[in-house]
């Protein structure tokens, strides 16, 4: 039914979206909820919201609900690292027994060690990696998912994981939405300094990139055990140059990676978790997506994203899983989402619009996030009435119906 013109309903409570601003609090009376209503979708959109179904519609233009459903816009996961290969449980071990990072990095643990087992892997057993775990989001309501490289850290096995990104994008019911991350953290045999390595990149990965688009997007990780702000500077130039977007891994442990990203006009600033007041602030007065990625402070154990403050200053918070082998292998959206609001106190208009249109203004996808007329019909339907129960549960309410493009791609 995802061409041709027809009518889903009655849906006993629809969430619309379409009225929530994208920056600043959202209080718990300001969502559009609509009562026992109709949607047109043609041509996997959205034609129409209705009170009622027209007359004289022909049956096979019906999709009729026979139980009571809350619909909500589709979850976007607007950061993840579901391209890899091995496990770092190892790691999660040794870190809940008290164990540094660098003793885990010297111990063979850490990035480095996903990099060495994804070196290792195919690009059919990555894309077969990325397949099932995108199978898994969809489950969850997740139809848009960002996907970074960042474990092959050379051209050769960069352009294998941003090839393989590609190549799942045409089989998974989800849409992927690539980005290279090859500035995740200087490789351990690369023999030159960052400035070096990153020159590589930029002389050779990104023209393969440009040729073969197989990104628009450009990640860097902004840390001490990373890379300075000094020097992702032509980085960032040269693909914004190139006609790239930007993003950043920024605020993780220390501040100053939010204004690398604010700078260089970044759609978004991810982690934030050391972010302080003048952070929260310049963040709030720019364009740039404050992104928490609460998977990642549970995973660590660490302190949260600022949420509420950021909320509060006016800023715009998206909410992401950084699903990744080592500090967030949960890749529970919801849960970590619904976990974050009871922490920062957000309101659950404000967890929603974080998971949903907040979350696509951070890939800078204008179609999807709320249900209104144009926007492409991403739905998820959860069996119930309120749609204050599935955050009431944490993530425990599974979905019982997901659409993407108007076309039913799971169905409980």
């Amino acid at each position: 039914m995802s061409n041709k013109q027809f009518y889903l309903g009655p849906i006993k409570q629809l969430v619309t979206l379409r009225q929530v601003d994208d920056r600043g609090p959202i209080s718990n009376n300001a969502l559009e909820t609509i009562k026992n209503a109709w949607l047109s979708i043609e041509d996997g959109k959205i034609k129409s919201i209705l009170h009622e179904l027209p007359a004289g519609v022909e049956t096979d233009a019906i999709m009729q609900l026979q139980k009571e459903y809350v619909m909500l816009p589709s979850f976007i996961d607007a950061h993840t690292h579901i391209c890899f290969s091995g496990s770092r449980s190892r790691d999660y071990a040794m870190r809940n027994a008290g164990i540094s990072y660098l003793e885990i990095a010297k111990a063979g643990g850490g990035i480095w060690d996903t990099v060495t087992h994804t070196r290792g892997a195919t690009q059919t057993e990555l894309i077969d990696g990325i397949l099932e775990r995108a199978s898994t989001l969809v489950e969850k309501g997740i139809t848009t998912i960002e996907v970074k490289s960042g474990y092959g850290l050379s051209v050769k096995e960069e352009l294998k994981m941003l090839r393989a990104i590609n190549e799942a994008n045409k089989t998974t019911k989800a849409e992927l939405i690539p980005t290279c991350l090859a500035a995740h953290i200087k490789p351990k045999d690369f023999e030159g300094d960052h400035a070096a390595y990153l020159d590589v990149i930029i002389d050779e990965l990104f023209p393969i990139i440009k040729e073969e688009k197989l990104t628009k997007r450009i990640d860097a990780f902004i840390e001490e055990e990373a890379f300075s702000a000094e020097v992702v500077d032509r980085y960032f130039k040269e693909a914004k140059a190139m006609g790239m977007e930007i993003t950043v891994h920024a605020d993780q442990f220390h501040p100053g990676g939010s204004a690398v990203a604010i700078q260089h006009g970044a759609l978004s600033a991810d982690h934030l978790e050391a972010s302080t007041e003048s952070e929260i602030e310049a963040l709030a007065n720019s364009d740039t997506v404050a992104m928490a990625l609460p998977g990642a402070s549970i995973g660590l154990g660490c302190a949260f994203t600022p949420g509420r403050k950021i909320l509060d200053a006016g800023g715009i918070l998206a909410i992401a899983s950084d699903w990744n082998p080592g500090s967030a292998p949960m890749g529970d959206l919801l849960t970590q989402a619904c976990i974050l609001g009871t922490f920062e106190k957000l309101s659950n208009p404000e967890v929603l619009a974080g998971i949903t249109k907040r979350a696509a203004k951070a890939l800078k996808l204008n179609d999807r996030g709320s249900i209104e007329e144009g926007k492409l019909a991403d739905l998820v339907l959860f069996e119930g009435n309120d749609y204050n129960e599935i955050f009431y549960l944490q993530g425990k309410k599974l979905p019982s119906m997901v659409f993407k493009n108007g076309k039913l791609i799971f169905n409980n």
